[in-house]
Parts: structure tokens; C-alpha cells; sequence
């Protein structure tokens, strides 16, 4: 059964209001990250392209935004009792210091495959991490097993509305930064940065489009995009570990549905390339699920020309010693 129903703005859970303030809570805390351009990128695309680069954000990703909202409207009780969350390790790494900023205990479980380099950022920022094995633990349950048995608070990585705020802070900046936009590009893992930005951009520019952008391995949001009933996926295999989630959050979906133009998706390879690229031609160190957007504008997955183009890249957590293994699949 679809969970979607056709509402108006004011009845969804999150709304401008609430990344309007969350922007504010955010002031002197998180960076103001660069908007970059490439002369090349405007001569391949035909299009002028605005790279929103959230990987110079604070945790090397736009994840540490509503993390730090979330966690500072937390009351007094409930900072000292401490947080959870479960992540692959862009959400922990935002957690861990968004808590350790604020004074607040943070517990985070975690795949025992995640990047060592979000492994290792992670617990130096203060966290207490618990690794499960992905293909034997279902890590909502673990979670809420461990937050229940030492009285913690979860602050999921996507599916909570102070989340969702943060995150859309993101594309608010972008349009303060550049103007006038025609496209907007992000990347979907379980849909909080796009379900946020989509809403940020649709109340300040009314006809820009917004597409998501998903690994072809990891389509569960796509599908459900389509079919308007929620769909899922397990494990999927993509080096986009960011978007290995399961399905799209229950209050990711209703706004995706009503504020996001189309869902597209893109091969391994596809990522490989754009990720060589920005990296060879822009010297922006970015992450496999940083990637996604601009893949879907420089693999031509979304034909566009004369337009203007934002694509937010949503981090660049890449643990370094793994590189060479990624890209010598490259023709």
C-alpha cells in the first residue's frame, strides 16, 4: 500500500520554515562551503554548473548540518543521557561531533565494512562505536535494542525531521551563493538531503527542477519514486556506501513525492568516471556517493543545455588507501 497522499505544504512534517530556522541554529557553526565552477564542465555540458562542495564541510560532508540541528534542540535531560544513531560513517562522524560540541554522549553503530577512514574519524571525535555485521544484524533493531537497554535517544541518519531541516540548509546556501537556478542535482541515499533541499529550492525557485540520483545497484528510491509505494532493497553493492540504505525514510518519501521532479540512477562505472574526473580535472578530493549528481549531468543521464545547473556534492570521505583499487577497473 502507497503511504503517499496529495497534502499542501503546511501539513507536511517539515516545511521552509523549519530549514529557514535551522539555517540560523547553524550560523558560526558549520562552514559555509564553497560553490565551485569549471570551464570545462560548462564546455562538456553546454550549461553553466554550480558544484555546491558540502565535502569541505565540518566531518568532510553535508551530514554534519542536521546533526548539529538535531542535536541542539535536544533537552537538557535528554543531551545528558546521551544520543545513538546508526550510520555507515558520514552521519556517525556528524554525530560524534556535533555531540562532542555540545557536550552530549554519543553511541554509534556501525557496519564493520564501513570506510576505515569514517571508522577512524569517528571515534576521534569522542563516539563510542558498536560494529555489526551487515549480512547478519538488522541495525534498527540493534539500535533500538541498545538505546532501550542504556536509556539513549536515536537520531536517525535521514528519517527524522530536525534532519531533514539541516540538510536542506544545503541547497539554501547554494541559492543565496549563485542565484538563479534552472536544475538542481543530489544525491539519494535514504532521502533526507534531498527531500530538504527539494523543499529550500521549490520555495525560493519555483520552476527549477529537482532530481534525485541513486546508485543503478541501489534503486529502491527510484522505484518507489515511480511506483508511489515504498520500496526496499538489502545490501545493495555499490561503492556508494553512503547510499547502501535500505529504503527511503517514511517522512523522506510524502516529500520527495510532492516537491521532487524525477529520480534517475547510475551505473558503478559511471560513478568511477565522474569520480576520476572531478577529481583529475577539479583537484576535489570527492566520495563514491559524493559523485552521483554530477555523474548523472557528465554521463548525460539527464540531457540539459543552456541551463543552469546546481549539483551538490554531498562529501568526500574516500579512505585514501583504497583508491587504487577503485580506479584501476577504469578503461
Amino acid at each position: 500500500m502507497s503511504i503517499y497522499s496529495s497534502k499542501s505544504a503546511d501539513h507536511f512534517v517539515v516545511n521552509y520554515n523549519n530549514i529557514t530556522a535551522a539555517a540560523n541554529r547553524l550560523l558560526s557553526v558549520a562552514n559555509r562551503t564553497p560553490v565551485i565552477t569549471s570551464k570545462t564542465v560548462n564546455q562538456l555540458t553546454n550549461c553553466q554548473v554550480f558544484f555546491k562542495c558540502e565535502n569541505f564541510q565540518r566531518t568532510g560532508s553535508f551530514k554534519f548540518r542536521g546533526a548539529y540541528n538535531a542535536l541542539s534542540q535536544l533537552s537538557k535531560t535528554q543531551k545528558q543521557s546521551g544520543v545513538l544513531t546508526y550510520s555507515s560513517g558520514n552521519h556517525a562522524q556528524a554525530i560524534a561531533l556535533a555531540g562532542k560540541l555540545l557536550n552530549i554522549p554519543t553511541t554509534i553503530v556501525m557496519p564493520d565494512n564501513a570506510p576505515q577512514v569514517k571508522k577512524t574519524a569517528t571515534r576521534g571525535y569522542g563516539a563510542e562505536i558498536i560494529f555489526y555485521d551487515v549480512n547478519e544484524i538488522n541495525r534498527e533493531k540493534l539500535a533500538q535494542k541498545i538505546a532501550q537497554e542504556k536509556g539513549l535517544i536515536i537520531i536517525p541518519p535521514y528519517d527524522h525531521c530536525d534532519i531533514i531541516a539541516g540538510q536542506g540548509t544545503t541547497a539554501l546556501e547554494l541559492i543565496e551563493q549563485v542565484g538563479s537556478l534552472d536544475l538542481l542535482l543530489v544525491c539519494c541515499g535514504g532521502g533526507g538531503l534531498l527531500s530538504g533541499c527539494a523543499i529550500a529550492t521549490k520555495n525560493l525557485l519555483k520552476n527549477c527542477r529537482v532530481i534525485g540520483v541513486e546508485p543503478k545497484n541501489a534503486d529502491d528510491a527510484t522505484r518507489s519514486f515511480y511506483s508511489k509505494i515504498l520500496q526496499t532493497v538489502s545490501n545493495p553493492n555499490t561503492i556508494a556506501d553512503g547510499a547502501r540504505t535500505p529504503y527511503l525514510g517514511k517522512l523522506n518519501f510524502p516529500l520527495i513525492l510532492n516537491y521532487v521532479d524525477d529520480m534517475v540512477t547510475v551505473s558503478e562505472e559511471e560513478i568511477l568516471r565522474t569520480m576520476y574526473f572531478i577529481w583529475e580535472r577539479m583537484k576535489l578530493v570527492i566520495e563514491p556517493t559524493g559523485t552521483l549528481a554530477a555523474a548523472a549531468l557528465l554521463e548525460g543521464i539527464v540531457k540539459v543545455s543552456g541551463v543552469r545547473v546546481g549539483v551538490i556534492i554531498s562529501g568526500g570521505n574516500v579512505d585514501l588507501k583504497q583508491v587504487g583499487e577503485l580506479f584501476k577497473f577504469l578503461n
